[in-house]
């Protein structure tokens, strides 16, 4: 199997607060280096002292990945983790500080609502400025245009300027576009969500058929972990910049979901008031009846429910519980 995308030690620096380095003396260092071609002695890659580590942040640190052709690859994060801005290395929105990726293929992208539109042009003009952007001719797009319009539902709203678009349409149409200009490589962040619940179904519809029937490549960020475990079969874990895990959806998923405390499995009843003390304990187990704070989506929950009869006899209890 021929690799699609391979990642070698990528990093990613941005700077905080205001442009500068705080002294005209630093700017002098930087500025002289660029010219000479020579690495920013200021950059968190080369430097380790205090002052650069108040001003700079590693996005990404060292990324080193290989996604082969076929694959629909997850990636998953915590918000801040370097998810996007991976993404927007992979579809040139953003140059890498240092490192390198090399792409078998041609790209296309949906990184947030609009992505490529111009907000005066109508859908239709917009769906061959797209296509002419990712490399085709007026002829190529004409032939997918029905089909592009079908599946977004804007037939009616074609020749209407997009800044008249809700955000759903805006989504609906780029999605569109970027399924059906047939990449090789298509990269789409948490922008699905903006959808309606119908719409997102068809999207992941489209893309593993673009995966399983044409053979391309498919990277998919999203915070919905059904939707990761439904399309993808390899997923990454993305922390602090880094790739802290990699493997089959479900193992990266619970490790996930598990790394935060808060997810507990069992939780003590208190109350200031011990003749009132009658709830006790409450577990929560899954299917198996392991003990767990996390559950799978449309799986059954069981509430294992500990209360103390002797302090008020209960005969028939009454649980009620609200979410």
């Amino acid at each position: 199997m021929s690799t699609a995308i391979k990642i070698e030690n990528l990093y990613k620096e941005y700077r905080l607060g205001i442009i500068g380095h705080g002294t005209i003396y630093r700017d002098l260092q930087s500025w002289s280096a660029k010219l000479k071609g020579k690495p920013d002695p200021n950059s968190l890659l080369i430097s380790d002292n205090s002052v650069n580590s108040n001003q700079r942040i590693l996005a990404l640190n060292n990324i080193n990945l290989e996604v082969n052709d076929g694959v629909v690859l997850g990636i998953i994060g915590p918000n801040g983790a370097g998810k996007s801005t991976l993404l927007k290395i992979l579809s040139k929105v953003t140059a890498p500080t240092s490192g390198r990726v090399k792409y078998n293929g041609k790209i296309a992208s949906l990184l947030e609502v609009g992505t490529g539109f111009h907000a005066e042009l109508t859908g239709r003009e917009n769906i061959f400025l797209n296509g002419a952007i990712n490399g085709m001719n007026k002829t190529e797009v004409s032939s997918k245009l029905d089909e592009i319009v079908d599946f977004a539902g804007v037939e009616q709203f074609l020749d209407t300027p997009v800044k008249r678009y809700s955000s759903g349409m805006y989504v609906r149409l780029g999605f569109a576009v970027a399924a059906h200009l047939d990449p090789d490589i298509l990269i789409v962040d948490e922008v699905l969500a903006v959808g309606d619940a119908a719409f997102q179904k068809k999207a992941i519809r489209k893309m593993k058929e673009v995966s399983s029937g044409t053979g391309r490549t498919v990277l998919f960020v999203s915070h919905n972990m059904a939707s990761i475990e439904n399309l993808c079969k390899e997923v990454i874990l993305i922390e602090k910049g880094s790739i802290s895990e990699k493997g089959s959806p479900r193992k990266i998923i619970d490790k996930y979901l598990n790394r935060d405390d808060n997810l507990a499995s069992t939780y003590e009843i208190a109350t200031t008031n011990e003749k009132d003390k009658v709830l006790k304990l409450i577990h929560l187990s899954n299917e198996k009846g392991d003990r767990t704070g996390v559950f799978k989506v449309g799986e059954n929950i069981n509430f294992n429910i500990f209360f103390d009869s002797g302090v008020v006899p209960i005969k028939s209890p009454r649980i009620l519980i609200a979410v």
